[in-house]
């Protein structure tokens, strides 16, 4: 299946709020599409319903936080093979599966793959509205922790061969002397690098690089 997805980031509108939220709901019982949107736009909660998997994929995701709601059993494409095309996107949207046809390895099976939740109906609308709540609290902040990643991982590029070198070292726990005599050079050499990384990397103490040096995997 083709999808016209793409990568997803944090996004803050001008006033530094987050986007409203979005549900997506996946369902062939226009009843339960129907019923589904009133409950979540009684609270608040935009909404978008889709009748299958295939016409699901034809939807651009737009960047705000969001969750999916995934009925199991789907005419064509399957909840869990939708699920799959989602992860082999790199799609990290949070799913909530539902179901009429629970079973115990099925439902283990979506669990494994990262769904959030798995609710046999009838379900209560409050047991619904409490997994999307949470599934929409992730998600805002995944896209938190993206958009810092992605801002590090820019002011990063500035960084020289011998600045990250030093890095792995400070990351690992190093004093400056070990890794002066790791990479043959004098201590105060390193710590020159060291200085000079921070800056460029707007590290405002020694335990905020050494959550950027995490966060880049050095």
């Amino acid at each position: 299946m083709a999808s016209g997805f793409h990568s997803v980031a944090a996004q803050l509108d001008t006033a530094g709020a987050k986007l409203a939220s979005l549900v997506l709901v996946v369902d062939d019982d226009p009843d339960m599409r129907s019923s589904l949107t009133d409950l979540f736009l009684s609270v608040g909660l935009d909404t978008r319903v889709f009748a299958s998997t295939s016409e699901f994929l034809g939807y651009s995701l737009p960047d705000r936080p969001s969750c999916l709601v995934l009925d199991l059993r789907l005419p064509g494409s399957s909840g869990l093979q939708l699920q799959a095309v989602l992860g082999e996107q790199g799609v990290p949207i949070p799913i909530i599966f539902i179901t009429g046809h629970a079973d115990v390895l099925t439902s283990v099976r979506a669990m494994k793959a990262g769904a959030l939740d798995f609710l046999p109906k009838p379900f209560r609308d409050q047991e619904l509205l409490d997994a999307v709540n949470d599934a929409l609290r992730r998600d805002a902040k995944r896209r938190v922790g993206d958009r810092e990643l992605g801002k590090i991982r820019g002011l990063a590029e500035q960084l020289t061969p011998r600045e990250i070198d030093v890095l792995r070292g400070v990351g690992r726990g190093l004093l400056s002397k070990q890794i002066a005599y790791e990479l043959g050079i004098s201590e105060i050499t390193v710590k020159m690098h060291r200085s000079s990384a921070g800056r460029k990397l707007n590290a405002i103490s020694v335990a905020d690089m050494i959550r950027k040096i995490e966060l880049l995997g050095l």
